[in-house]
């Protein structure tokens, strides 16, 4: 029988994309301290990869001890480009610096899911897409930010795909789904297996 998700997340677009999907969830945001977190994983030489699985199970870890009958999905997001992690901007001026750094590059977006059922982990996935950014004018990045904030800083890589930060990419290598924090193929193939949704 189809069991609701409770979504670890406060992404209004993974909770959309589940929707859509016809996948019955609600969101419920697993407080934690990302930024401390992540710090001291980048401390320890963690990979991107594994800083975003961590993330991902730590959010979901948090809700399943409330909701312990519950099935939880965590969801983390990390950029990488050139060894470094970036976070979310907290202001225009730090969204203009980190555009301006991957302005004709390509950086990496890697998105982590982690699926507890009773309290404990039943499935994870991480997937990875490659964004190649055009060599935009500084000018054009300035009305970019002014057009779109404060929405750009809940934004890991500081755009949306599916609005206009589309423009601001001449390439992209990976799953649609991936850039937008929630490689949901995946996660829908795990659900039908189980029996946790028609298929």
């Amino acid at each position: 029988m189809p069991r609701p998700l409770l979504l670890a997340s406060a992404s209004t677009i993974r909770l959309q994309l589940l929707r859509n999907a016809g996948i019955e969830a609600t969101a419920q945001p697993a407080r934690i301290d990302e930024d401390s977190i992540r710090l001291a994983l980048q401390a320890e030489a963690a990979k991107p990869r594994e800083i975003a699985d961590a993330l991902a199970e730590m959010k979901a870890r948090k809700l399943a001890d409330k909701h312990t009958t519950a099935l939880v999905l965590g969801c983390d997001q990390i950029l990488a480009f050139q060894g470094k992690v970036y976070g979310k901007p907290e202001t225009p001026t730090e969204a203009r610096a980190q555009l301006g750094t991957f302005r004709g590059q390509t950086h990496q977006l890697i998105s982590a899911l982690v699926l507890y059922d009773e309290g404990k982990p039943i499935w994870r996935h991480i997937s990875e897409a490659s964004l190649t950014m055009r060599s935009v004018s500084y000018a054009y990045l300035d009305d970019y930010i002014s057009r779109n904030w404060p929405a750009l800083q809940h934004c890991v890589g500081v755009y949306k795909l599916e609005e206009e930060g589309v423009r601001l990419f001449s390439q992209i290598n990976g799953d649609y789904f991936t850039i937008l924090g929630l490689p949901l193929l995946p996660l829908i193939g795990y659900l039908g297996t189980r029996g946790f949704i028609a298929t």
